[in-house]
């Protein structure tokens, strides 16, 4: 058994049709056929139901492709920590963060980081939970500042805070008495999001805020960098629920808020990493960034 007989079923176990995996393989269709067949006598089992159809996965296959997909996951995250050695001089400390956390704090131990480790190179990516979870496993990012749920048993995450949230509104739209007012005007007003796909937890999150009030929200805009979500709100095309930490972000903008402390829902921000992939500058950052958090 070789590397290549292993990305062949990995293709075609994740394309399910041996004439579309062939073309992603640049090989003919014959030889990939062979080559998966011969595996299955290798191995001993069948790992594809195969008709005039459709493909299809065996129990066994379903088995064997998680396997392999963990297994170039191990490769891809090798391959980045031999470029790290390879260019050990220099060190790169590469830092995922999602949009809604509060950055000042992050640019403050950035700025500290080039005094105390001048070689160390940031690398800088606003990328959503999901995928810090993903590239953090692969070894394509160092350190993640996203917000839980973290489902990795390869990460270890550390708790910054516990994020209420608040209600944003365009500013001087509307004066907000009560908890009963509140719960009365939303259930009208169209909502503006974050894309479900982009943050599906987060999404549910705060659909269920609405339910709690006694609505369901009417979501006509999504967006997903919560900038954006802020601008829509100022610009009148609809109200949304942000975490209460936002407010410090957007100082600038003409926009009102109506905290919901009295819920018991808050988004838990944490910062995640992989323990086997630490080096100097990892370990430094995460002592420096999350030493505010353990103090308050």
């Amino acid at each position: 058994m070789e590397l290549r007989h292993l990305l062949y079923f990995k293709t075609v176990a994740e394309e399910l049709h041996f004439r579309k995996a062939a073309s992603k393989l640049h090989i003919s269709q014959p030889p990939l056929s062979r080559q998966i067949k011969e595996l299955e006598e290798e191995l001993g089992v069948v790992l594809f139901n195969r008709s005039n159809k459709q493909v299809s996965l065996t129990p066994a296959g379903q088995f064997f492709k998680k396997e392999i997909d963990q297994i170039f996951s191990q490769l891809e995250e090798s391959k980045n920590l031999l470029k790290q050695i390879h260019g050990a001089i220099t060190t790169q400390l590469r830092i995922g963060y999602i949009s809604s956390t509060y950055q000042a704090h992050l640019v403050n131990i950035l700025k500290k980081l080039h005094t105390e480790l001048p070689f160390t190179k940031t690398r800088l990516y606003e990328v959503p939970t999901v995928k810090q979870i993903k590239a953090l496993e692969e070894g394509k990012l160092d350190v993640g500042i996203m917000r839980a749920p973290v489902s990795s048993e390869k990460l270890k995450t550390i708790t910054l805070f516990q994020d209420p949230f608040t209600v944003v509104f365009r500013q001087n739209s509307i004066e907000l008495p009560g908890q009963e007012a509140v719960s009365q005007y939303l259930k009208h007003q169209p909502f503006i999001f974050f894309n479900q796909d982009y943050a599906p937890d987060y999404y549910r999150k705060l659909v269920e805020i609405c339910q709690r009030l006694g609505f369901y929200p009417d979501v006509v805009h999504e967006a997903n960098n919560i900038h954006s979500i802020l601008q829509l709100v100022e610009s009148g095309l609809g109200v949304s629920i942000v975490p209460a930490s936002v407010k410090a972000q957007c100082t600038s903008l003409k926009l009102s808020f109506y905290d919901l402390n009295y819920l018991p829902i808050t988004t838990e921000v944490v910062l995640a990493y992989k323990p086997s992939s630490s080096n100097q500058a990892v370990e430094w950052f995460i002592q420096q960034y999350t030493a505010k958090y353990k103090q308050a």
